[in-house]
């Protein structure tokens, strides 16, 4: 007997997985993630306020009688979209950075996080099985909610959105959820307890969220450019080139793709707006997992 012949086969757990089998562990990872956090306190918590900002708003702005600030009209159904997508910004990107806080701290300051990648499952595999199942916990009621919002528009408007639109708007709501779900555990890997990961992602979303509008304003002031009309063509194109380097910016000129009227005041370059998405989904995911990958 040869030494081949009684050479012993590759066991099963240190067997090199097929792309098939890989993904299928992949999606279980993500189903039991999902599993444990979408019924938790936290998650509760935030549903009542999704379905108030999101079917509020959807409800409230399509009324016909509905008096909107700064003489804004809402005269389709995607441009109410577009103005309730601003309610998203406040309340699902949120959500996200309360779930994903302590996705990575919490499990690294208790020893886990070495305990699970110690298992013979790639870091790279248990790295996005954390993102999805992150991005899916508050992914699925606020899409849910926003086709709910948009039966309500119909109910008042008497009118749907076309089906690109309404691609638009659910593929541009997952992308932004998904490039703060990417954010948070970048940043929760890179701080040392859960307080640092929680204060690192409130102030990266205070500054996107309702800070990003004082650092256009600078730059606009730097540069030479009127800010004291930001109507004028000059502030409108520096608003696009700027809003490139911030998520939700990027989220807004992706509808405002779809635009037909003068809601959105300026003109977005679809190839800009469009690899700018591209490179807000592979940048931070990218440096999320190489981060992963050297803890």
């Amino acid at each position: 007997m040869t030494s081949k012949q009684i050479k012993n086969p590759p066991s099963p757990l240190t067997a090199p997985l097929t792309p098939p089998m890989r993904m299928q562990r992949l999606m279980a990872m993500v189903g039991q993630y999902l599993e444990l956090h979408f019924f938790t306190t936290r998650s509760m918590v935030l549903w009542p306020v999704l379905t108030l900002f999101i079917l509020g708003s959807c409800w409230g702005l399509s009324d016909p009688e509905a008096i909107l600030p700064g003489g804004i009209n809402a005269d389709t159904p995607f441009e109410v979209l577009f103005i309730a997508s601003g309610f998203i910004l406040l309340s699902a990107t949120l959500g996200v950075v309360l779930v994903g806080f302590d996705g990575i701290s919490r499990k690294r300051s208790s020893g886990a996080l070495a305990i699970e990648l110690s298992q013979t499952t790639h870091r790279q595999d248990y790295g996005l099985a954390l993102l999805l199942g992150t991005w899916g916990v508050i992914a699925i009621p606020t899409l849910l909610l926003s086709c709910i919002g948009i039966t309500l528009i119909f109910a008042q408007m008497g009118l749907w959105p076309s089906v690109a639109e309404i691609s638009l708007y659910l593929l541009a709501t997952s992308l932004v959820l998904l490039w703060y779900a990417a954010i948070q555990l970048l940043a929760s890997s890179w701080a040392e307890d859960m307080g640092s990961a929680i204060a690192i992602g409130i102030g990266t979303w205070l500054v996107f969220t309702l800070m990003w509008v004082l650092v256009t304003v600078v730059i606009a002031g730097l540069l030479g450019v009127d800010v004291s009309d930001t109507s004028n063509d000059s502030y409108l194109q520096l608003t696009t080139l700027v809003d490139l380097f911030s998520p939700n910016g990027v989220y807004q000129m992706l509808l405002e793709l779809q635009l037909q009227g003068d809601l959105g005041g300026r003109t977005v370059n679809s190839f800009q707006t469009w690899i700018a998405a591209f490179a807000w989904t592979v940048l931070p995911i990218w440096l999320y997992l190489r981060r992963l990958c050297r803890i």
